[in-house]
């Protein structure tokens, strides 16, 4: 059994109806949110659920771009992983002594992996966006607020496993 401690860190924007995407797609643009996102995961593993990785178009820059689908996947790419299951990437991480990991979507692995997330960092959009894949609700007494940061167009919380 690997024993590496791993911190997994979910990181999404969501309106304030609870909006995260839209026909595979985030339904806003905001260059200052975008900016928070490549800052924080820069340099880090990210994963994502297939069709959220297949909207980007491209692996992300400078982090190691793990996807997860239970599809098998015909083009394999060098700076893509891919694993049937979170788990499994977990396992992988771990192995590599990787201490950090940022989960970044689709909806299904946002709820898949809320249950074991060790930290959250939320980009809670301050309007309301017409979708059709919601963020899991949170549950706060599993989970403690332990900052706020106001821009523009949105509050950054960072919550923490209580």
């Amino acid at each position: 059994m690997v024993s590496e401690k791993l911190k997994r860190i979910i990181i999404a924007a969501v309106s304030n109806n609870g909006i995260i995407g839209l026909d595979n797609k985030v339904p806003w643009k905001d260059k200052e949110e975008l900016d928070h996102f490549k800052e924080t995961t820069s340099g880090y593993p990210v994963i994502f659920g297939r069709k959220t990785f297949e909207s980007i178009g491209k692996p992300l820059s400078n982090r190691l771009n793990i996807v997860i689908s239970s599809q098998s996947i015909a083009k394999k790419q060098s700076d893509i992983l891919y694993f049937d299951s979170v788990r499994n990437a977990y396992t992988f991480l771990r192995k590599n002594k990787y201490k950090n990991v940022f989960i970044c979507g689709g909806a299904q692995i946002y709820k898949n992996t809320i249950k074991h997330a060790d930290e959250m960092l939320i980009s809670q959009m301050s309007f309301n966006a017409k979708g059709d894949a919601k963020f899991p609700q949170i549950n706060l007494k599993l989970w403690k607020i332990e900052s706020r940061k106001t821009y523009e167009n949105f509050t950054l919380i960072k919550y923490t496993r209580k």
